[in-house]
């Protein structure tokens, strides 16, 4: 990985004639997981890559989360030769189960319902990130900035000039791309004035680490209650992970409890399945929003990731969300680049938005849906909502649909997960 010297210059030392305007082809703000999933994506293109990011990568591992990875993100990790590295330090589910309440039919999805070895995978913040860091230091056309932070873009019709503060220093470089990975909150889509739409939630999720007495069996389950999901999802070392969502105050609540106290409310929605429950370190509670941009693209600019868009947590579609976001960028930017094309150019950069917004939008629907259906007591959904569950029991055909929906088997298959 190339890094930067402050005694260097910020240009790379090859160009070619029609390239020697810019100092690189593209600069990605945000050193996170999307972030480094593009970088790690280009690197058997000839293009030029800038990554910023502006936390010390040990601030960055040391981010105690953990996600659900898809079939979709784990075939395109495979695709970019990352999945080996990554794989022996997560966790494999082979069954998910889907609960209403105490209702007692179950939907219970299984290998065989696709005829695949596993259905998806859990990994710790630190599982994802190490390997990508790890990887992008052996991609010679990355250039890697951390910590470093993006000062001031300015955006011309033949390319971005970006101002980056690092170590005290102000270097400006230019480019044909921005991509912000930068997070919900992106600094990089509000200084561009791209408006979004959604709204917070009810509710808030509380987040644990868990080690039950009896073993997980290598099963995920979602269970939905009136006033919110509650997901176990489960983690090397017979470890599970509780995303339980709640109302605000009843959350606030439960996360103020002592750990015996909290523990008692967590078997009481977790059940005694697997007997006595371990409680493993803080706990944490977030806001639930929806968000969507209204364009993922601009001249010269594009959004991936949470900058782009935001879902509630039901289901694990998000992290999946912005990995499909960087392997789609990634092909539509190399695909323009060997046909000459300008990858800043809105043109381009539409090929990307139509590709990922629209498929977006319909997890964002599908999650907000869910939520609603199964959080409240009307019985008017109640009723409809429990038919759902026996047609998604006994009719194959729809039970397949469902599954490949969640697991990102639907829409648009990048080319990195078709190697």
């Amino acid at each position: 990985m190339a890094r930067l010297q402050l005694s260097q210059t910020l240009n790379p030392p090859h160009t070619t004639a029609h390239r020697q305007k810019y100092d690189y082809d593209l600069v990605i703000v945000g050193g996170g997981i999307i972030g480094l999933t593009l970088a790690s994506a280009l690197k058997d293109s000839d293009l030029r890559v800038l990554l910023v990011e502006a936390k010390e990568q040990s601030a960055a591992v040391a981010k105690g989360q953990a996600y659900a990875v898809h079939m979709l993100s784990a075939l395109i990790y495979q695709g970019i030769g990352i999945w080996d590295e990554i794989l022996p330090h997560i966790a494999t589910y082979r069954r998910v189960r889907l609960s209403d309440a105490d209702y007692p039919d179950v939907v219970e999805f299984q290998t065989t319902d696709l005829g695949t070895q596993d259905l998806g995978y859990v990994a710790e913040h630190q599982a994802l990130l190490e390997p990508l860091q790890k990887f992008v230091q052996e991609c010679s056309n990355v250039t890697y900035l951390c910590p470093a932070e993006v000062a001031d873009i300015q955006y011309q019709q033949d390319m971005v000039s970006i101002d980056i503060k690092v170590a005290g220093e102000v270097r400006t470089v230019r480019s044909s791309l921005v991509v912000a990975a930068d997070g919900a909150r992106s600094r990089i889509r509000q200084a561009a004035g791209i408006k979004t739409h959604g709204w917070k939630y009810w509710q808030s999720c509380i987040v644990a680490f868990v080690k039950p007495e009896k073993p997980h069996n290598d099963t995920a389950y979602e269970r939905f209650w009136s006033s919110g999901p509650f997901a176990i999802l489960p983690l090397p070392r017979n470890r599970c992970r509780i995303v339980w969502t709640a109302p605000h105050e009843e959350a606030k609540a439960l996360c103020n409890l002592d750990d015996e106290q909290f523990l008692e409310e967590l078997t009481r929605r977790y059940g005694n399945q697997m007997g006595k429950l371990e409680l493993l370190g803080e706990r944490f509670i977030f806001q639930v929003q929806l968000m969507q941009s209204d364009r993922y693209a601009l001249h010269r600019l594009a959004l991936v990731g949470d900058a782009a868009h935001n879902c509630h947590p039901v289901g694990g579609q998000g992290l999946n969300l912005g990995i499909r976001d960087a392997a789609a960028l990634a092909q539509v930017i190399q695909e323009a680049h060997s046909r000459g094309e300008d990858l800043g150019d809105l043109k381009t950069l539409k090929r990307y938005e139509r590709w990922r917004q629209r498929e977006n939008l319909t997890i964002l629907g599908f999650t907000d849906l869910l939520d609603r259906m199964f959080s409240n007591n009307f019985l008017p959904v109640v009723i409809v909502r429990r038919l759902g569950l026996g047609i998604l029991q006994r009719v194959p055909m729809v039970k397949v649909l469902a599954l490949k929906l969640m697991i990102g088997l639907l829409g648009r298959t990048p080319k990195l997960a078709q190697r």
